[in-house]
């Protein structure tokens, strides 16, 4: 299996033998032993090893393995194996690479509880929505693999006989730089469009959650890509730094944070390389009176508290009209008490832990300053010490609701990016579009009528690149997602993300003489 590749021995604890028989897998039992590298086709043991990271499991807080970050040395490795299968891998038609991708998608379907067994002990997210994160993984390998075959240019005709064509080409290696929220998932979303383009790429996964990329490398090797198409680089901001200026990439792709976006333009500008941003949000969810309640508060629960909170587009501003409020706060607050927290790895557990003990720290800080700032907590934001004496270490807390809160407070001016969800009231439409748009990020919003006219009406008028009506976080893969303004530049998933990957060649062929001026 898999997962045995991966895990070198699990120590079975009493409590967990009964667990251990339906799953590889239980909280504290695993230990990562292998390379996390991975290029030309294989996991890669660094020889001279000049730094490190320690690798956490959130559940418990315990240490899963020492991460072996890649220099300049190692870097240049990945980028010309990367480079050589790109030259083999480019000229195969739509058809041969799409004829890989299935079977990579494939096998992620046959591997998927590993995967997202794998997924939730190094990111402390639920199996339930880990699960969700691997089957999105295939999804979208399976529609590029569909894609594939449709790459073509125009035929223009000219004058005299004369004619032009355009022909869409890859760009060459690629670069994918991943977050930590969802792992796998940003890995095959990056690596899916840019394979089916015909261009190779090299993958930097967070140094927080580095574990299940190596997977899809693997998944890809397996199912007949070249060697060097899909490689793996562990490292932070240093080895990220190498990707952005190394002379043979051509492009990069990166899901993070707004300064760090910045720094990664900043850094391709230099050589003018093509670039990909999926950048921070702080998203607005307006709610009128005439919503349906308990659509209205399901939508607001699934708009701040998937992945412990810890998602780039969600609502977390949610303006909700003066007449509804009080019974939408008593519902919503009701809804979230019940929310289960615990183990990611048992079945009935809703929230896991976050991913780190600096984040959450750092969650729970902005919720005491929105106490200070006069904002009523009604509900979590607490610390969170499960029974399990084996998870005591762990990074949880209880999700929060704010109450109270006005548009100049840190919580709801501030990319929190944990399970906080900040309530304010609005009285009219034209107010709450005004609210709503003030802000220098615009990755999503939502709104939640009965009126059809009004849903149009008001995400014609939302400042954001994804928009939802009725409903929050569904990102198919069928259709692009992205921000406005500093949220980011691209688009990843649908048709549309074919143009990020590919660069418009024009070709004019004279069937006459040349006209000449001299």
């Amino acid at each position: 299996k898999m997962f045995q590749k991966l895990v070198l021995f699990r120590r079975l604890r009493p409590a967990a033998l009964l667990s251990a028989t339906l799953r590889c897998a239980s909280s504290g039992t695993v230990d990562v032993k292998v390379p996390l590298n991975f290029w030309c086709g294989d996991r890669v043991k660094i020889r001279d090893v000049s730094a490190t990271e320690p690798v956490y499991e959130p559940a418990t807080g315990r240490v899963l393995c020492e991460l072996e970050l890649c220099g300049s040395v190692e870097v240049n490795q990945a980028v010309q194996a990367a480079q050589s299968a790109y030259q083999g891998w480019s000229r195969m038609s739509g058809m041969e690479r799409a004829h890989i991708m299935i079977e990579a998608a494939r096998i992620i379907e046959n591997r998927r509880e590993d995967i997202a067994e794998i997924e939730v002990v190094n990111n402390g997210k639920s199996i339930t929505e880990a699960r969700m994160d691997v089957d999105s993984a295939r999804l979208c390998i399976e529609y590029y693999a569909g894609v594939a075959s449709t790459l073509a240019g125009q035929h223009v005709q000219l004058p005299g006989g004369s004619f032009a064509y355009t022909r869409r080409e890859p760009l060459g290696v690629c670069v994918g730089i991943g977050a930590w929220n969802y792992p796998f998932q940003i890995a095959a979303w990056k690596s899916a469009p840019a394979l089916a383009c015909g261009n190779s790429m090299v993958f930097k996964p967070s140094p927080v959650t580095p574990v299940t990329a190596v997977l899809l490398a693997e998944i890809y090797a397996k199912a007949g890509a070249p060697e060097g198409l899909f490689n793996i680089v562990q490292g932070g901001q240093e080895t990220g730094s190498l990707l952005c200026h190394h002379p043979d990439v051509a492009k990069v792709s990166f899901t993070g944070s707004v300064p760090t976006g910045k720094k990664i333009m900043e850094m391709c500008s230099k050589g003018v390389k093509q670039v990909t941003l999926e950048l921070g949000g702080k998203s607005p969810l307006l709610i009128f009176e005439d919503s349906d309640l308990e659509n209205a508060v399901k939508g607001a629960l699934m708009a701040n508290f998937l992945s412990q909170g810890q998602v780039c587009s969600n609502g977390t501003r949610v303006f909700v009209q003066r007449q509804m409020l009080p019974e939408f706060l008593e519902e919503v607050v009701r809804r979230t008490k019940d929310i289960e927290i615990g183990d990611p790895l048992l079945e009935s557990t809703r929230m896991g832990a976050l991913v780190s003990r600096p984040h959450l720290d750092r969650v729970l800080g902005y919720v005491d300053q929105a106490r200070k700032e006069g904002a009523k907590v009604l509900c979590g934001g607490e610390p969170f010490v499960p029974l399990d004496p084996n998870l005591r270490s762990g990074y949880y807390m209880t999700p929060c609701v704010l109450g109270d809160c006005t548009d100049d407070m840190t919580c709801v001016k501030e990319e929190i990016f944990g399970p906080v969800m900040s309530v304010l009231s609005f009285e009219t439409e034209e107010e709450a579009l005004l609210r709503a748009n003030d802000s220098a990020l615009g990755l999503a919003a939502g709104v939640f009528t009965s009126d059809v006219k009004r849903a149009h009406r008001v995400v014609e008028h939302l400042k954001a690149g994804s928009c939802f009506i009725n409903n929050y976080n569904i990102t198919p893969v069928e259709v692009p997602f992205g921000g406005f303004k500093m949220s980011g530049i691209g688009r990843e998933n649908g048709q549309v993300t074919v143009e990020h990957y590919t660069q418009m060649k024009t070709v004019f062929v004279e069937m006459g003489d040349v006209d000449s001026l001299f």
